[in-house]
């Protein structure tokens, strides 16, 4: 009891002291493994020859001289190098002109004055699962976006940051079409598989007959968890002065003018940049990366000028849409008051960037101790021993792989660790590669959303922070919000894939839940 009531007053904790926490029990916890010499073998691929290699994990201790060093020598650097950092204060200039040109003010008009509730919630869910396609960055678009929807829709922002964060984590496991991070799995996937058969090939579409429902469903799911349990939970929002969203029942001539020229100009943009990622044409295709096969890979590939450059890509996009809508409304008078609401959406950052600040420590540091390597090395280790088969197995790894995302959330590295023991136990049980895949997939996606050690996890608590107005945040509410998402899904993706399994459905184009 008294064990529970510590664990209560940790998480009721401000966010900050709960990343401090974090911090120094990371330390503690691994120096104690360090001195109990714990450490794991498991199976991984080399790829130069596709043989299984046995590999060592071991702890590196920050409880010791070595440590200590690279706590006080990589922690400022560690926080510069913070993805969330540089990418939150970039895409923040364009929502700032977006905002305080009256775009974002008309367009949700627009979309929210005559559209049931449920469905605008609807809508932005879909989007949300869309952009996953990009990886990361969706979370960075759609929290703030998110909280600005409801905000002028005249609901609190917080159920849009919710929603946001809760559709753009658990759409890594809902998607239509082959994402960024897809086809990084789908490397490891592919050598994984080929220890049991040769020269196995991965679709493109390898999921879409079971990711047709699992859409459907799920959008329709989330966006009922939304209106039925966190809106009403959450108090109706009181808007500070400086917050007041005008009341009107049409657009004016200006606003209708604004949209307009908001309208032509996000369309040349689009315009350019789609023919800058067609492969083939003349002058086009310069933003891909031919050195890669797959078209996914060209465009995501670590050396395409698009993955290198799409946080800019958007960025650009929302100040030509927020200054194009300007002239065309005539909400901006000269280049001062331009350059002056760039900084809009930064007003009040601080506690952002502090946050930022020991999460990017806390997540840093637990990275370098590889505490999340040797427990996800320790789980592959049980489904190896396991000897299941069938749905048991299925339900295992779908459970392994989300319990292993709280220590170590990139999917990359867990399925790197993974893969060589899952896809080759699956597919002896009759499961295919593709299969294998999409367990772990969704099945990282339900903890995804529930782990402090997932970067973009800091930006949804600051905004819920930003936003607030009945006492203080804390990581028991944050998570309480998001959780109810993370049970219904987890309950729909085990009864669909028990479904596939037991009715023999393909999960893919020319691939089959079992073989």
């Amino acid at each position: 009891m008294k064990a529970f009531k510590r664990i209560r007053k940790f998480i009721s904790l401000h966010p900050i002291m709960s990343f401090i926490l974090l911090i120094f029990a990371t330390i503690i916890f691994s120096g104690i493994l360090d001195f109990f010499d714990a450490s794991v073998n498991y199976s991984k691929i080399n790829v130069k020859t596709g043989s299984i290699e046995s590999t060592l994990v071991t702890i590196e201790s920050l409880f010791n001289l070595s440590g200590i060093k690279y706590i006080f020598s990589h922690t400022v650097s560690n926080f510069a190098s913070f993805a969330p950092l540089s990418t939150l204060l970039i895409l923040l200039m364009g929502i700032s002109i977006m905002d305080v040109s009256g775009f974002l003010d008309t367009m949700f008009f627009v979309v929210t004055k005559k559209a049931p509730k449920f469905m605008v919630t609807w809508v932005f869910t879909i989007v949300c699962l869309l952009i996953n396609l990009t990886g990361d960055i969706s979370f960075i678009v759609f929290i703030p976006l998110g909280a600005l929807l409801f905000k002028y829709g005249k609901r609190n922002p917080m159920i849009g940051i919710v929603h946001g964060f809760a559709s753009c984590g658990l759409g890594y496991g809902l998607h239509l079409f082959t994402s960024s991070i897809d086809s990084a799995l789908i490397t490891s996937t592919t050598e994984a598989a080929n220890l049991i058969t040769t020269s196995y090939h991965i679709s493109s579409l390898n999921n879409i007959w079971i990711m047709i429902p699992a859409v459907i469903i799920g959008s329709i799911v989330l966006t009922y968890i939304t209106e039925v349990v966190t809106a009403p939970s959450l108090a109706k929002y009181e808007v500070d002065e400086n917050e007041i969203v005008e009341d009107k029942d049409s657009l004016s001539k200006r606003e209708i003018r604004g949209l307009i020229f908001a309208g032509i100009g996000a369309f040349i943009y689009g315009i350019i940049f789609i023919y800058n990622i067609i492969p083939g044409v003349p002058f086009g295709g310069n933003l891909l990366d031919y050195s890669q096969a797959r078209y996914i890979d060209k465009l995501f590939g670590i050396d395409s000028f698009f993955n290198s450059g799409y946080v800019f890509v958007i960025t650009l996009l929302f100040f030509i849409c927020g200054f194009a809508y300007a002239v065309g409304a005539r909400k901006i008078s000269n280049n001062r008051e331009l350059c002056e609401h760039l900084s809009h959406s930064l007003d009040g950052i601080g506690k952002v960037i502090v946050l930022l600040f020991f999460a990017s420590t806390y997540i840093s540091l637990l990275k370098y101790t590889n505490i999340g390597e040797l427990v996800t090395a320790a789980l592959a280790n049980v489904i190896n021993a396991s000897n299941f088969s069938g749905i048991p197995l299925m339900i295992l790894v779908f459970v392994i792989s989300g319990v292993s995302g709280i220590l170590l959330p990139s999917l990359t590295s867990r399925w790197s660790i993974l893969a060589p023991t899952i896809v080759p136990t699956m597919m002896t049980a009759g499961f295919t590669p593709e299969a294998a895949q999409l367990v772990f997939t969704v099945g990282s996606s339900i903890t995804y959303i529930l782990t402090p050690a997932m970067a973009y996890y800091v930006i949804y608590i600051a905004y819920l922070e930003k936003y607030n107005k009945d006492g203080g945040i804390d990581i028991r509410r944050s998570f309480g919000y998001v959780l109810p998402y993370a049970l219904f899904i987890m309950a729909m993706w085990i009864i669909l894939l028990v479904l596939f399994y037991i009715v023999k459905i393909n999960i893919g184009l020319h691939t089959g839940i079992v073989l």
